[in-house]
């Protein structure tokens, strides 16, 4: 049986399965940053941002685009594309065993979600990754719903947005990972070349391939406050360089400081920025 064939099983029988018990939420959450104690719904209320000291909990990719999109105007496209395992790869477990257990556990089937939607009326096309698909990585499929997203854009004459949640490329995958980099690159220069804007938005974290490629191509960037973006962790460029890291090294807001992105903005004022920035992009078109 293929891959797409196994997915396709998996998904018959999660749909067809008796809905199973779902558990209510723990009634206390602890923050990660200041380790205060709080009631949930004080946390999701405010987006999983702690009130306390304003940490950006890390969420994935359907309550992004909740955050960001129009109430019902996301349309999600290309969810028939599935992973291949062209190398039949095999480390502590093969790679089609990590690709089911990844749906299993989100009932996705690649860590990009990418569709239409609509901000305060406005239709850009929206591409999410989720980091708890196999650490968001970037894979064939990913690249593939990057680039058709942008082909969209061109038809459509619409502006981009990609929401970065990665580790970088997918090494099960080898060179057909790496190259999504070039293939992304490339379909963001067409829209380049045609006038029409991109923005990536940076959270935590971000790294590695994606960083590297279509992650820093935007006409803006912008990162989520205390996001951890960079290419290599600190700990391997610490033991590569031999120094001592400065404070903050590679949080958004260092980022921002040495001008490497544009501007850092909270989650709770995310939408309205996107707004913002893309009436600008389009001021003729836009009241």
């Amino acid at each position: 049986m293929d891959l797409k064939n196994l997915f396709n099983k998996l998904r018959g029988e999660k749909e067809a399965a008796t809905p199973a018990k779902i558990e209510a939420p723990s009634h206390w959450v602890k923050c990660p940053e200041c380790e205060s104690l709080m009631f949930f719904k004080e946390v999701e209320n405010k987006h999983h941002v702690c009130p306390k000291c304003n940490f950006h909990m890390r969420i994935g990719a359907n309550k992004r685009i909740e955050l960001i999109c129009d109430e019902g105007s996301f349309v999600e496209y290309d969810q028939e594309l599935h992973p291949t395992d062209p190398l039949e790869f095999v480390d502590k477990k093969s790679y089609k065993k990590r690709l089911e257990d990844a749906f299993n556990k989100t009932g996705k089937t690649s860590s990009v979600v990418a569709g239409e939607a609509q901000i305060n009326g406005l239709a850009v096309q929206l591409v999410v990754f989720d980091f708890s698909f196999m650490g968001g990585s970037l894979g064939s499929v990913e690249g593939e719903k990057i680039v058709r997203a942008c082909n969209r854009a061109l038809e459509k004459r619409q502006g981009v947005i990609i929401v970065s949640a990665s580790g970088g490329a997918r090494m099960q995958e080898s060179t057909f990972s790496l190259m999504q980099m070039a293939k992304t690159s490339a379909a963001l220069k067409k829209l380049d070349n045609a006038g029409l804007p991109f923005i990536s938005i940076l959270t935590d974290p971000t790294f590695g391939g994606v960083s590297a490629s279509f992650a820093f191509l935007g006409d803006i960037i912008m990162a989520e406050p205390g996001a951890i973006i960079g290419f290599a962790g600190a700990r391997v460029i610490k033991q590569t360089i031999g120094k001592d890291l400065p404070d903050g090294f590679q949080k958004s807001e260092f980022l921002l400081e040495h001008g490497s992105i544009d501007m850092v903005v909270d989650r709770n004022d995310m939408k309205q920025t996107l707004y913002d920035l893309f009436k600008l992009f389009y001021k003729e078109e836009v009241a």
